[in-house]
């Protein structure tokens, strides 16, 4: 029995299942929020926010998916263009204020 068989056996919809990753991913996000406010290190910092960007991405992805609303999809594309844009910036910012990445 495959994993779609025992949801559809539930009583659950796709749509509910994606949803539910989302809500998954946005505790995900509340923890790497702590460790952007948190870090001890520039290093945690960045990578922190950088994991947050893309958690903010799939989880765009997720609901646009589960409501049907292919708008979403288009800005979480656009979401990740910046998110990694501002990645590029950090990055650059560190390195000319005499940090090492």
């Amino acid at each position: 029995m495959s994993f779609a068989d025992i949801v559809i056996a539930a009583g659950y919809t796709i749509g509910d299942v994606l949803l539910a990753a989302a809500a998954g991913f946005v505790l995900l996000a509340l923890g790497m929020l702590y460790r952007a406010v948190k870090g001890p290190t520039m290093q945690d910092r960045v990578l922190a926010v950088n994991v947050l960007g893309t958690n903010t991405v799939v989880i765009l992805a997720l609901l646009g998916a589960g409501l049907g609303e292919p708008t979403f999809l288009d800005i979480a594309l656009v979401y990740a263009l910046l998110n990694f844009l501002m990645a590029i910036a950090i990055s650059k910012f560190t390195v000319e204020r005499g940090g090492v990445l």
